[in-house]
């Protein structure tokens, strides 16, 4: 792996920038195949969302995507329970050799799906966030929070601190929470964490990000070098969906990105991110309010990996050491403050 470092400015701390990897073969080769067929058909949809309807009726389409998914079954030994809370739904994985989250309840990955707070759910990301409980050692509370067009991202956020809390009343210790989530749920995971501060509530202990959607105003990212550059994602689409969802009388409250927040008091963060996603701009914003915030932060640029690869860790050699990366992370995060004891199930 190289490691590049950034120093922070005037504190003298410093953000670590990692390269983990050179783009095989086989994703170079892919690149276009992706690019002609994924990407260009989101972006004919969003263009039509954004000029021509003006509805937020594709929201609506979008939101069905996740029943479908249920054909993806998590991996041999992953344990399973659903949790009815308030407004939404979330569930517990865990691998057989994981600690059982309703016996011990000494640590917890909160995870979020993305989705562009539009799609997906529990079904489309549980093989995958279950590949990352089962390499971090932990179980994952994956969490189905309520999305456009039902509701705002006022409401969205709601429900983050409100799994948060739950699991802070369940007895899950606050440094020992890991808030991970990828793409619109890794902007949502930041944001959780900076609300949970100014609530008064524990920081947890530590946020692995990948590819995180944390700012909803699209002008940076448009103006990125790697607008046109993403095989997956077309930054039309994400400010579509900012228009039309999220705009009130066509401005955005900046108040729900995190990336114009102050940083200070945030636990240590890694951020994964490909080196050719349009998400890079997000991913270097936050990597600045670290170093702003002395807060230590690693950002890993993946060679020419599509958004979330992850997802594709069955086929993908560079998913899965994405996720081996990310595992590692978290089990850092523990070795460095979890006590030696655990707290029992009541």
């Amino acid at each position: 792996m190289t490691h590049a470092t950034t120093p922070a400015p005037e504190n003298g701390t410093s953000v670590t920038i990692e390269l983990p990897n050179r783009s095989t073969l086989r994703n170079r080769l892919a690149r276009p195949l992706l690019f002609w067929t994924i990407r260009t058909g989101l972006e004919a949809l969003s263009y039509g969302g954004k000029h021509i309807l003006r509805t937020k009726w594709l929201f609506w389409v979008s939101s069905r995507t996740d029943g479908p998914a249920a054909i993806l079954v998590p991996p041999r030994g992953t344990r399973r329970r659903q949790v009815r809370l308030a407004n939404f739904r979330a569930e517990w994985l865990w691998d057989k050799r994981t600690a059982d989250p309703f016996k011990r309840r000494d640590a917890a990955i909160l995870y979020f799906h993305g989705g562009g707070f539009v799609s997906c759910g529990l079904n489309t990301h549980r093989r995958f966030v279950a590949k990352i409980g089962k390499t971090s050692g932990m179980p994952v509370f994956n969490v189905d929070y309520r999305q456009l067009p039902q509701a705002h991202f006022v409401d969205t956020l709601a429900d983050a601190l409100h799994s948060y809390e739950h699991l802070l009343a369940e007895g899950f210790p606050a440094e020992n929470i890991i808030l991970s989530g990828d793409s619109a749920g890794g902007g949502l995971a930041m944001r959780l964490a900076l609300a949970a501060r100014d609530n008064g509530l524990p920081v947890p202990g530590g946020l692995s990000l990948i590819a995180p959607w944390a700012d909803l105003d699209w002008t940076r990212r448009n103006a990125h070098p790697n607008a046109g550059l993403d095989q997956i994602l077309p930054p039309l689409g994400i400010e579509t969906i900012a228009r039309l969802g999220y705009t009130i009388d066509g401005k955005l409250d900046p108040h729900w990105s995190s990336v114009n927040h102050d940083f200070t008091g945030m636990p240590p963060i890694l951020v994964q991110v490909g080196s050719n996603e349009c998400l890079m701009s997000d991913a270097e914003q936050l990597a600045q309010r670290c170093a702003e915030a002395n807060v230590p932060c690693r950002l890993q640029i993946w060679d020419l990996a599509a958004h979330v690869h992850h997802a594709a860790s069955d086929i993908e050699p560079g998913a899965r050491a994405a996720i081996r990366e990310l595992g590692e992370f978290n089990r850092q995060i523990l070795a460095a403050r979890r006590p030696t004891t655990h707290t029992p199930a009541a």
